[in-house]
């Protein structure tokens, strides 16, 4: 499990920091992608026909669900991620205008089906996908078109990683105390002090180290935020896998599980910085 972690890490840092670097269309592709795969996950480990959230399915824990093999309001869902990250690129407007859009338009699709048995569940299940995964994430890109952005999306993911990593070793080492046994056993209180206090001097130092200026009293909120931040989005995702009865999102990202699996925090705190940075840097 550790190798094919770091393994894993290896490969995709440099990918993450290359097209950060490079931004741009490239960029924006592939945080479309990466978060198409993420929603399909998501839907896949929901669904309330099949998974371990319909009252008719017993729960089970099942390791890997089917990515492909899905319903159609899955793969509308699915597109309408794509299409966010799409206005993301055009700017915070286009990415609102078309995320209400989108949330009239999938009563549309279930109207012309004519789902009225399952309906409302449907439109709540595929809403909750694109809000959750397309809306959040397609701040990604947000971030990315701001000022010194390439730096702040270092910050958010990086300072993010070094966080979730603290606090995994921490835990396994020294951990005792459960935070939430219910929804995540895994977490502990020592490994979350760990990630508290990593992810605090790890915005410090990823913006000392991209050059970005800005004041340093002013990035103490964001430095005590974003940890925390980034443990409710861990345990968000926890709590979602273990509503459905599934241990990971999926099995593309060998050592960590599936892309939703490693962008769980990262949904949360990229929106953290970007707001962070329109509100109090710019």
């Amino acid at each position: 499990m550790l190798p094919q972690r770091v393994l894993s890490a290896a490969v995709g840092i440099p990918v993450i920091v290359v097209l950060v670097l490079i931004g741009g269309v490239p960029y924006a592709f592939a945080v479309a992608m990466v978060l198409a795969l993420a929603a399909l996950e998501f839907y896949a480990a929901t669904d309330p026909e099949t998974s371990a959230t319909s009252p008719t399915h017993p729960r089970l824990r099942r390791a890997s669900p089917s990515l492909f093999g899905q319903r159609l309001p899955a793969f509308a869902g699915c597109a309408g991620v794509a299409l966010l990250v799409v206005a993301a690129y055009e700017g915070l407007d286009e990415l609102t205008g078309v995320l209400a859009g989108l949330i009239a338009g999938i009563f549309l699709i279930l109207i012309v089906r004519q789902e009225a048995r399952t309906g409302l569940r449907d439109w709540l299940w595929v809403v909750a996908g694109v809000a959750y995964i397309g809306f959040l994430g397609s701040h990604l890109v947000l971030l990315r078109d701001l000022d010194d952005g390439g730096d702040w999306v270092f910050v958010a993911v990086f300072a993010t990683f070094v966080a979730d990593t603290a606090a995994y070793f921490a835990g396994r080492a020294l951990g005792r105390r459960q935070i939430a046994p219910a929804v995540s056993p895994g977490k502990t209180v020592e490994g979350g002090i760990a990630g508290l206090v990593a992810g605090f001097i790890a915005v410090f130092l990823l913006v000392w180290g991209t050059g970005v200026d800005v004041d340093e009293l002013k990035l103490v909120p964001l430095a005590l935020l974003l940890p925390v931040v980034a443990v409710v989005g861990d345990l968000g995702e926890s709590l979602i896998k273990r509503g459905a009865g599934v241990k990971d999102a999926s099995d593309l990202v060998p050592g960590h599980g599936g892309f939703l699996d490693r962008l769980d925090s990262i949904l949360f705190t990229t929106p953290l910085v970007y707001y962070f940075v329109i509100w109090v840097v710019l």
